[in-house]
Order: C-alpha cells, then structure tokens, then sequence
C-alpha cells in the first residue's frame, strides 16, 4: 500500500538540496520523535551514503536501486519499499524521461 498522507506530523520547511537539485527533500518529525525525510528524486544516476539504516518506501514513480557490493540494479516502483543498512551506500537511478521518484525515507 502506498502512503498517502503523514498525519501529526512537525515539517522542517527549509527543503535539502542534493545532487544540483536533482534531489530535493524535507524532514518530518511525528509526535513519537521518529524522523522520515519526503522527497522527489528527478531522472539521474545518484550515489547516497548512510548513517542510520534506511527504509525507502516508493510512493510515486519508480527507481532502480543497487546496494552496496551488489552489481545487480533493482526495480521500486510504487507502494514497493527497499532496505539499505546503516553506515552503507547505496545507487539510485530514475530513467530519464519517466516519472520522477517520489519517496519516503523510514530511518531506523
């Protein structure tokens, strides 16, 4: 299923810009203290660095993705989510001239 709306939420209204805006987020905080970071990500091929382990969960669009000492690419497409372990990296590419990505990035 894909998330549709994040409620009780507080909104860090100053957007991250990553990659020459290729990638553009924002963070949330929920009443719990958990931290997601919403985002879209335009057609590129782009490098991401963790510290925490990640949840990306697919809620427009779709990527392919490759882990970190993986050759293979694998395909997110909307309500679909993938793994990365903290302390990693990971590749991320959306097919230039398709829809852009959007996410949600579940940290742990």
């Amino acid at each position: 299923m894909t998330t549709q709306t994040i409620d009780g939420v507080s909104v860090n209204t100053q957007a991250n810009v990553y990659f020459d805006g290729k990638c553009v987020s924002h963070g949330l905080t929920l009443a719990d203290g958990t931290k997601l970071s919403v985002g879209v990500i335009l057609p590129a091929t782009l490098t991401f660095n963790t510290g925490a382990p990640e949840i990306m969960e697919c809620v427009g669009g779709s990527c392919e993705y490759k882990l970190a000492g993986s050759s293979e690419w694998v395909k997110s497409s909307a309500g679909e989510e993938f793994s990365i372990p903290g302390n990693s990296k990971f590749e991320i590419r959306v097919a230039e001239g398709g829809e852009p990505y959007h996410y949600i990035c579940h940290f742990s």
